[in-house]
């Protein structure tokens, strides 16, 4: 029982065992490169990444074409939609192994880049842009910019011909629809790998020059496509998206078409709708079904922003511009420190009220996937991390410590050990291996982190626990006991967070979500055993456990609620809430925890979740979630005060 040294990574060239080589680095990427990318389908045998993608947030005085202008589209490239907004500071860019050797040898590229995370490295997101930013490259040329009111959606099964998305001439609303994806069968973590056969342009559209990747189509294209495929006045809708290879929009239920129904759609007879929503342009990003499946979110940072800047680039500078994110994740600095966060605060400022961004508080507040405590100098605190059987995707912990959190050192026990292995102090990274030499688990403990920029984060990552690929290293499943010991002499706050791992609406990649345990908490579902009680000693907490794409100091954050209230509450379950119960407990600076606002998300106890469009016209699904929650403040957002 010992940590192995971490290695010196293959794409990147840096020994991260160096004193010093983690600090302030992604966590992710190393760990990826400890494993050689295991978690992205890159399996024994099979050759690294040509490209990686980040996400890069650059220096305080540093700008999209000062990094274009010090570097080469052979071992950086970005979108060139990036050029379109002056003195913003964030961007995506797809990296070779030279960017990182150029990073350790040139002082210049080294000043503009303040950090950069990885994003989602599987499929076409390895691959070179189309087009991408070079020194002489001018803005995007406008396209046919759309004004007044015009509402954003990011999100994945976006039904653009359902009747709920047409004007009162029968024709699409959207006028812009980018799907980020590139094959017919993408790839993403826990699944097994398929042919990646490539979307056909003259179906799916062409590229997006600006973007790079992915595929547009135009509301002009949509409207003689669903006039082509129309009998005795209906759209074939199967037949249209057969035609536009989106066969995903057929399925019964596709989560972006619901929420994309409460953002902007008409209604029901019951309940019809008809307000500025109802009547708005559209402009649709579909995310690659990669992110989607990998709900870990590692390709979210990507993804996000360059949808952001989709949408932004088709909008002109008078538009009113509401954009709508359900989705999110559990883990990160939750304190809006994250590269996305801050990214989208920055574009939100720069459009000077002109943007507006709302997103989901997140449905966890029951999953116990949250620890927070003070040790005092000396103490210990043990958690209990439970990784199910059978999950075939990696598993995350995050431990958050504030500044001056120096002497918590960490051990790690796996399942079936009577002894840990050795404490791991700050600064310091390892593994602990099969009998082959693989990494079955991999804690990476800097003094900094490019997650966020107050403290630190230690990430613990478990391999999965099956795999029917024989070349899979697989661990333990079972209690992980973790343990936090403050060996100095003040007392120190911290946050463990589990990442998201379940499994996407409709799909099976083999994901099983991780937990906490402790005879403590609460599990009984008596009335009050849904909230926190400041006289429960557990470190499990419900209270902080939020959508890490939501605390933000400029996006509005939703919480859910019932439309009608109970004896057991108004609240969703699932939902953070307003006010805290849990307030008076210590937390890190700037953590956020509680929704900016609410909706109703759920009709009742007994009838969870809201009635509203299925992928079809005319077919209704109910969905719970407050995904469903933010397109309803989104909506509230559009029409204005008073609508």
């Amino acid at each position: 029982m010992a940590w192995q040294p971490l290695p010196t990574g293959a794409f990147t060239g840096i020994h991260w065992q160096t004193p010093g080589a983690i600090d302030g680095e992604d966590p992710y990427l190393i760990w990826a490169e400890a494993n050689r990318f295991a978690g992205y389908h890159c399996h024994h045998g099979k050759p690294l990444p040509k490209w990686l993608p980040i996400v890069i947030e650059l220096s305080a005085q540093a700008d999209v074409p000062a990094l274009v202008a010090a570097s080469s589209t052979r071992w950086l490239q970005i979108p060139r939609v990036y050029l379109d907004v002056p003195g913003l500071r964030f961007c995506s860019a797809r990296v070779k192994r030279r960017f990182f050797e150029q990073l350790r040898h040139d002082a210049h590229l080294r000043g503009l880049i303040q950090r950069f995370e990885l994003g989602l490295p599987v499929g076409h997101h390895t691959h070179a842009l189309v087009n991408p930013c070079t020194p002489h490259s001018p803005p995007t040329p406008p396209h046919k910019l759309l004004t007044g009111k015009v509402l954003g959606l990011i999100d994945g099964g976006l039904a653009f011909a359902n009747e709920q998305f047409l004007n009162r001439h029968g024709q699409a609303r959207v006028k812009h629809f980018w799907r980020q994806d590139g094959t017919l069968h993408g790839q993403w973590p826990g699944n097994q790998p398929q042919h990646c056969v490539p979307l056909d342009p003259a179906r799916a559209g062409p590229t997006p020059p600006d973007m790079g990747y992915g595929h547009e189509l135009s509301a002009s294209r949509i409207d003689a496509a669903m006039a082509a495929f129309s009998r005795h006045g209906l759209v074939d809708e199967d037949a249209l998206y057969e035609h536009f290879q989106l066969w995903d929009l057929t399925r019964p239920v596709n989560h972006g078409t619901h929420v994309m129904a409460q953002a902007c759609g008409k209604g029901s007879l019951l309940r019809p709708m008809n307000d500025d929503a109802s009547r708005c342009d559209l402009v649709a990003v579909q995310l690659d079904w990669s992110n989607v499946l990998d709900t870990s979110g590692g390709a979210m940072n990507v993804s996000v922003l360059d949808g952001l800047m989709y949408i932004l680039a088709r909008c002109a500078p008078s538009a009113q511009v509401v954009v709508n994110i359900s989705w999110g994740t559990l883990a990160g600095p939750h304190d809006g420190t994250s590269v996305l966060e801050a990214a989208m605060d920055q574009l939100v400022a720069l459009y000077g009220g002109r943007l507006q961004i709302a997103v989901p508080a997140g449905n966890a507040y029951q999953s116990r996937t949250h620890a927070n405590g003070t040790l005092a100098p000396g103490a210990s605190e043990t958690l209990h991390w439970r990784v199910q059987p059978d999950d075939r995707t990696e598993s995350y912990l995050e431990i958050w410590l504030p500044d001056g959190a120096q002497d918590l050192q960490i051990e790690v026990t796996p399942p079936g050990h009577a002894q840990p292995l050795p404490a791991m102090p700050m600064g310091r990274g390892g593994l602990w291996n099969n009998a082959h030499g693989a990494p079955l688990c991999g804690l990476i403990y800097p003094s900094s982190t490019a997650l966020g920029h107050h403290g630190t984060c230690a990430l613990l990552a478990i391999a999965p626990t099956f795999s029917r690929d024989p070349s899979v290293a697989t661990t333990l499943p079972g209690s992980w006991s973790v343990t936090l010991k403050n060996t100095g002499t003040t007392a120190t706050l911290f946050d463990a967070y589990i990442e998201r791992d379940d499994v996407a609406i409709g799909q099976n990649t083999g994901a099983k979500q991780s937990y906490l345990e402790d005879r403590r908490y609460d599990t009984s579902g008596n009335l009050g055993a849904f909230v926190d009680h400041a006289g429960n000693t557990t470190p499990i907490r419900r209270s902080g456990t939020f959508n890490s794409l939501s605390t933000g100091q400029r996006t509005v954050s939703v919480g859910g609620v019932r439309e009608h209230a109970s004896s057991s509450g108004h609240f969703a379950l699932y939902s953070p809430r307003k006010p805290d119960p849990d307030a008076g407990r210590a937390q890190r600076p700037g953590v956020r925890k509680v929704p900016q606002t609410l909706q109703a998300c759920d009709d009742n106890p007994a009838l969870p979740g809201r009635l509203g469009t299925g992928s079809l016209s005319g077919s209704a699904v109910r969905m719970a979630g407050t995904s469903i929650a933010a397109p309803l403040q989104a909506r509230h957002m559009l029409n204005g005060p008073g609508a």
